[in-house]
């Protein structure tokens, strides 16, 4: 049985889809937390050259918790319609390693995520979070596509 489903977020329709297959399959049975991962280290390779300023980093961090804060707002007007609250949890790290701790670390039971269905060199070059968090999550992963 499946008392709890991680589902990680970005602001893409993917991560939409996710949280919609999460509630239509698990709304009645489960709690579902949705995580979003800020990427401190992706935002740092297209930083601008204000990012060298005193504060520029707190006030991007600022910024990203208030992204955040406005998906999680967003989707929960999705589960609304399914009269399930969800649970929400932001992290700052690298998104398949900080999914895959937090799954560790939480009751997770199952792991719902989208893909961007990357192949050939794209793949290679930019590697696959969801296809790291399949190979390393110790429960079931389901991606959506």
């Amino acid at each position: 049985m499946t008392d709890h489903v991680l589902v990680p977020v970005d602001a893409s329709p993917l991560s939409e889809q996710a949280v919609e297959f999460a509630l239509e399959e698990y709304a009645d049975d489960a709690t579902i937390t949705v995580l979003h991962v800020i990427d401190f280290v992706e935002a740092g390779y297209g930083a601008p050259m204000e990012a060298s300023l005193p504060g520029y980093w707190e006030d991007w961090y600022e910024t990203e918790k208030e992204n955040a804060e406005e998906l999680f707002e967003n989707l929960q007007s999705m589960a609304d319609d399914y009269d399930v609250t969800l649970a929400t949890e932001t992290v700052m790290g690298q998104p398949a390693r900080s999914i895959v701790e937090f799954a560790d670390t939480e009751p997770i039971d199952h792991v719902v995520m989208g893909s961007h269905g990357r192949s050939g060199v794209s793949r290679i070059l930019l590697g696959s979070v969801a296809e790291t968090v399949l190979r390393r999550a110790h429960c079931p992963v389901t991606i959506v596509r």
